[in-house]
């Protein structure tokens, strides 16, 4: 049931690929609740995927970028203002990508130029995103601004390899970057730290499936999935919580704070 709490903003998503994804599942939750944006993915992703039946959904447009060239993302963002026809509120960047990964890399064995690669794309599109909407002047005053990360960035988890990296890189970003974003343009820089969900890029990561299994078992709420992600995100874009910035805020069932559950006990007992 919608709530209008977006109705006349107005933003950018990035990473929409197919119905799998939190950014797809965030599209069609911000144009219930009455907000309108531009739909972004790379090239290559864009003709891989279904992101033009989204549109087609959202009654949105969609405008190619690579994330990691500062050239496509000033076209972007120019060209976004221009037909939404005033500045920016809202800005969704859910991009994580790794080559190794991909590839099937183990992390004691990366090639390293697969690495920068991965790097650029997850964690240093986010700082060439921000400083082209800075530089533009392209954010509204009380404007959110949220990246999606995993708590992988603060502990080891084997097999989600470099992209814990990246995501460790992603979050300090949104930090340095919302701190000057706050005192200048009066404008909020949150990431979120979801919990592990079946996407068409998570499932390219080594034992997800145990991942969300324990997960499971851990959180007392149980694993958060791409549909409350959304309604998390909305909650960030809205007037709502205008003061909220510099946080990395997690949507994970309480997984972040349990040290070992009940249920992972007993399995361990053979209970």
């Amino acid at each position: 049931m919608s709530n209008s709490i977006l109705k006349g903003k107005k933003g950018i998503i990035f990473g929409a690929l197919d119905e799998t994804s939190i950014a797809w599942v965030t599209a069609n939750k911000i144009y219930n609740e009455g907000g309108r944006f531009i739909l972004t993915n790379a090239p290559v992703a864009i003709r891989m995927g279904d992101i033009e039946k989204l549109a087609e959904q959202t009654e949105s447009k969609v405008i190619p970028a690579d994330a990691t060239s500062i050239e496509d993302l000033e076209n972007l963002v120019e060209k976004a203002m221009n037909d939404l026809g005033s500045k920016l509120d809202f800005v969704l960047h859910s991009i994580g990508m790794s080559v190794n990964v991909r590839k099937g890399k183990e992390y004691t064995d990366l090639n390293h130029d697969w690495m920068t690669k991965g790097w650029d794309v997850s964690a240093v599109s986010f700082h060439k995103l921000m400083q082209t909407l800075f530089k533009l002047d392209a954010m509204n005053e009380w404007g959110s601004i949220v990246a999606l990360t995993y708590i992988a960035s603060q502990r080891t988890f084997p097999n989600y390899n470099d992209m814990a990296d990246n995501k460790a890189y992603l979050e300090s970003i949104a930090r340095s970057f919302g701190y000057y974003f706050g005192k200048e343009k009066k404008v909020r820089v949150n990431t979120i730290s979801q919990s592990p969900t079946l996407t068409t890029a998570g499932k390219g990561v080594k034992g997800l499936d145990d991942f969300l299994n324990y997960a499971e078992l851990t959180s007392p709420l149980g694993n958060a999935s791409a549909e409350e992600c959304a309604d998390y995100t909305i909650s960030l874009f809205s007037d709502y919580t205008r003061k909220v910035t510099l946080q990395n805020l997690f949507n994970d069932g309480g997984f972040s704070n349990v040290g070992v559950s009940q249920e992972i006990i007993d399995k361990l007992n053979n209970k």
